[in-house]
């Protein structure tokens, strides 16, 4: 794992696509552009800055959407679309530096510490870098650019939509101590009432407070966390080659009554993309966990572990779909409008292959059946939906959508 000193000037950027999935929408159908847009099904996956002003957000549900801004337009997610703005993006940080550490699909931090001399100050970089991305890709990026990840990071949410924002080291406190205190990381509804509840409004005003007294108030890590913030004392360094805790995706539905079998077949054609992307990056997995989204917007997770850790597709389907009918009872009574899957204790494919434990048979290198490393390679050659389940044949399946890096 790479990993870059501080440095005492502002050589840290944040990129940020702006409002990820529904800028791809628009750039891709010019009818959509400066209209009210969502990405969605049910509930609101991604939101332009058109629908934004009218106060619709992420994850709201469709109907109240469409009560807030009636000119709406609703558009179906298109992962695989997605997948290749990202990658393309992805593209653009690489030729900027080589030190990148991604935080999701749509947003990183990159060092640019080392390259005054060859590419300019780092205000100049970001400028080509959001020209870049503009010109290659054809989406908005946000940039900000400060001396700790977490000031940049700050700075482009505040330089939002389609912005740039320089914080120079000499007036950091001068630009953080006037913002609301939600703007520090850690900080969300219930945090920001608590120091509400005893007028702490800006981040000065809990920078002013010592550190036992905010211990006192939000117990012993946030407390410390914040006071640390406050003053933008952060040495965390951008890392490259971060490795994720899990591999996930998920799929929102319509509300509505649902059969188990469509359920089910859902639920298969993500072990199908969750699987397919665990051999694409050389990992195994032995933990299954399933996330559930009720009609009454509640929310349940269940984990069961497999006895060995694989990326073969038949047992992790068999594993999940036992999960599924032991909440088959709950989800007739409640209804279903998300159902995601993800498989965690991730670790190298070479390394499953040689732990000190049974596989599972076949155990070749890539942990793949014949029939995984077969569809593999014709997916490879031709394209993802070159193949499909015959139970998908027929079936709307364009509702799935990603689960970001975690």
């Amino acid at each position: 794992m790479g990993r870059c000193a501080i440095t005492e000037g502002a050589t840290i950027l944040h990129a940020d696509l702006d409002s990820f999935y529904a800028s791809v929408e628009q750039r891709d159908d010019p009818r959509l552009r400066n209209r009210p847009v969502i990405v969605g099904g049910g509930i609101v996956l991604a939101a332009s800055y058109e629908a934004k002003r009218f106060g619709v957000y992420t994850p709201m549900p469709e109907f109240k959407a469409r009560q807030l801004c009636p000119n709406l337009v609703v558009v179906p997610p298109r992962f695989e679309a997605y997948t290749e703005a990202s990658k393309a993006v992805f593209e653009v940080f690489d030729d900027t530096t080589p030190i990148v550490e991604g935080l999701s699909i749509d947003e990183a931090f990159l060092d640019v510490s080392g390259l005054r001399r060859i590419a300019g100050d780092p205000i100049d970089i970001a400028r080509r870098l959001r020209a870049e991305v503009r010109e290659r890709v054809g989406l908005p990026i946000t940039v900000g650019v400060a001396r700790t990840k977490f000031l940049a990071k700050v700075a482009s949410g505040v330089a939002k939509p389609d912005g740039l924002l320089l914080v120079e080291p000499e007036r950091e406190l001068e630009f953080l101590h006037p913002l609301p205190v939600g703007k520090l990381w850690g900080v969300g509804e219930i945090t920001e009432r608590k120091l509400n509840d005893r007028g702490i409004y800006t981040v000065g005003e809990v920078a002013r407070l010592r550190q036992p007294q905010l211990v006192s108030i939000l117990g012993v890590a946030s407390g410390r966390q914040l006071h640390a913030l406050a003053h933008n004392r952060d040495p965390r360094v951008v890392e490259t080659g971060r490795r994720r805790g899990s591999i996930g995706s998920q799929s929102a539905l319509r509300r509505g009554p649902k059969s188990t079998e469509s359920i089910e077949t859902l639920l298969l054609a993500i072990v199908d993309r969750v699987t397919r992307r665990m051999r694409t990056a050389g990992r195994a997995g032995r933990t299954v966990t399933l996330r559930f989204r009720y009609d009454d917007f509640g929310r349940a997770t269940r984990a069961r572990s497999l006895a060995h850790p694989t990326a073969a597709t038949n047992p992790i389907a068999a594993v999940a779909t036992s999960i599924l009918q032991s909440e088959l009872d709950t989800i007739e009574e409640r209804g279903l409008t998300l159902i995601g899957l993800s498989v965690g204790n991730l670790m190298s494919l070479d390394g499953a292959a040689a732990m000190p434990e049974q596989l599972l048979l076949p155990f070749g290198r890539k942990d793949q059946t014949p029939l995984d490393t077969t569809l593999d390679s014709l997916r490879e050659r031709f394209g993802r939906s070159v193949l499909t389940r015959a139970s998908l044949l027929g079936r709307n399946m364009s509702f799935e959508t990603p689960k970001l890096p975690d």
